[in-house]
């Protein structure tokens, strides 16, 4: 049988206890998993070194602030050099939509980032209301600037750790041949010299490329414990520690007179946006709400915990058992034909395990149906890594993305979209999107796959494809889900 590698522990062929024991997550080195750093979890760690990392980001933003002084619009060379980070992509977490590659921080987070030192940041590092300076305070700023740059940031900042982690792990459990001496630049900052550092040391190298390890008790994964859709949500939840008797009563009856009387009538961008005016008006209550999620920091270790071993059942644990077997009980890693015939030969096989070799239990989460569709996606990502074929996600070719596009070479191409039933808008993508997709993409070819966890769900797929006029069609799959079947050894 053909050793399947998709994890750390596969490609570098160590035991995935021992990567647990350590602390650390058996990343996937085929697409990004869906996790991050949280910087809170560095601030309300009770490591040493994690605050240490936490200290650091608050110095170099304090650095920056003072810098910020000088200028009021930055010099583009000053932005390039001590605003701009590129992802740290050799972690292997985050929201890449196809293998490792982010965006990194662009200018759009440098601009935001000084226009914050110089505004809400004035008073950064001599805050009197919350207990410590937090970096997160800029997405609540700016919606512009979210978890992923948040991450991004803080794990620039991270990674003098997670190289000294990492390097101490390989040097313990892996062979001189899986090591390399690797250059890494921008380690640390020199703060004599204003400039980046870089350092050597010796790492799991795969792939033209040096790996990182990431320690568990580091990452989340929907969102930073304080973030910006939590601060509009709880407002009236911070309004008993404003100590500000004045402010404390105008806050209360702007819910009363304002939100209460039209909360029937509002949508949720109308009160998110009412919400962001009465934040405009009164700056301080960002730092109250900081000091609310301080007071309730016990939940950002339970939220992490939670969050870190939900992802690694489903990434780890259940897509293993899924890769094992369509590779054991199917021929899904040894079709070679045309992009459309192994696209749908593949959707076929993976179909059949789901419905016929109890596959279904694998896309239920503590016995719950899978509700993201990415998760959907990055796990057809993950076990179609043994193919000859060019396989992208979220093509976008300015008409809209599509989940993946099989091809090889211009002329030889396939769109493939997963859909959960529950989509509220899945009649409007299959009415209008693939269309749309096959002309923007240069092919004539679309399969869209659909998976249904229970009977209401069957019936509206199938009302849709009814009114739609392409029921039958070969190239919609719809896979059955319902945990309603019985054992294969009892068929």
């Amino acid at each position: 049988m053909e050793e399947l590698k998709i994890y750390f522990s596969d490609f570098f062929d160590v035991d995935e206890d021992i990567i647990e024991s350590y602390g650390a997550v058996n990343i996937s080195l085929i697409n990004d998993m869906p996790l991050f750093v949280d910087p809170f979890l560095l601030f309300n760690s009770e490591k040493p070194e994690y605050q240490q990392i936490h200290a650091e980001i608050i110095r170099y933003l304090l650095f920056l602030q003072q810098q910020a002084e000088n200028y009021d619009t930055p010099p583009k060379g000053m932005l390039s050099s001590w605003y701009l980070f590129s992802e740290v992509k050799q972690t292997w977490l985050g929201f890449s939509l196809d293998g490792n590659e982010g965006r990194g921080l662009g200018k759009n987070f440098a601009e935001n980032l000084f226009l914050g030192l110089k505004t809400i940041f004035r008073e950064f590092g001599k805050e009197q209301i919350t207990k410590s300076s937090h970096l997160e305070k800029l997405c609540l700023i700016s919606p512009l600037v979210g978890r992923d740059k948040i991450s991004d940031f803080t794990t620039n900042f991270a990674k003098k750790y997670l190289l000294d982690y990492t390097m101490a792990f390989a040097k313990e459990n892996l062979s001189p041949s899986q090591r390399k001496a690797v250059c890494v630049p921008r380690v640390e900052f020199n703060y004599e010299t204003k400039t980046w550092k870089a350092k050597e040391y010796i790492l799991p190298y795969c792939n033209n490329d040096y790996v990182l390890l990431t320690p568990c008790d580091l990452l989340t994964r929907d969102e930073t414990f304080i973030n910006r859709a939590d601060m509009l949500g709880n407002l009236q939840n911070i309004a008993p520690s404003v100590e500000d008797a004045t402010l404390r009563f105008e806050l209360n009856q702007y819910f009363t007179e304002v939100l209460s009387k039209k909360q029937k009538e509002l949508s949720k961008t109308e009160k998110n946006w009412i919400a962001t005016e009465l934040i405009r008006l009164h700056p301080e209550l960002i730092d109250y709400y900081i000091k609310y999620k301080e007071d309730n920091e016990e939940k950002a270790t339970s939220i992490s915990i939670q969050a870190v071993q939900e992802v690694r059942m489903l990434f780890n644990t259940q897509l293993q058992e899924l890769a094992q077997c369509l590779n054991a009980r199917t021929a899904f890693y040894k079709i070679n034909a045309n992009s459309h015939d192994e696209a749908y030969q593949r959707v076929q096989f993976l179909k059949d395990v789901i419905e016929n070799m109890d596959g279904y239990r694998l896309f239920y989460l503590n016995g719950h149906p899978l509700k993201r569709e990415n998760d959907l996606q990055i796990m057809y990502r993950l076990v179609w890594y043994a193919t000859d074929f060019d396989v992208n996600r979220e093509v976008n070719n300015g008409r809209g993305p599509v989940d993946f596009k099989i091809s090889k070479g211009s002329k030889d191409a396939t769109l493939v979209e997963f859909k959960l039933a529950s989509n509220s808008k899945l009649k409007k993508n299959l009415e209008n999107q693939v269309e749309v997709y096959k002309k923007a993409n240069g092919t004539d070819r679309a399969i869209k796959v659909i998976l249904f966890f229970n009977d209401t769900e069957l019936e509206k797929i199938t009302r849709i494809l009814n009114e739609l006029g392409i029921a039958g069609c070969p190239d919609i799959v719809l896979i059955d889900a319902r945990d309603n079947k019985l054992s294969a050894s009892n068929v």
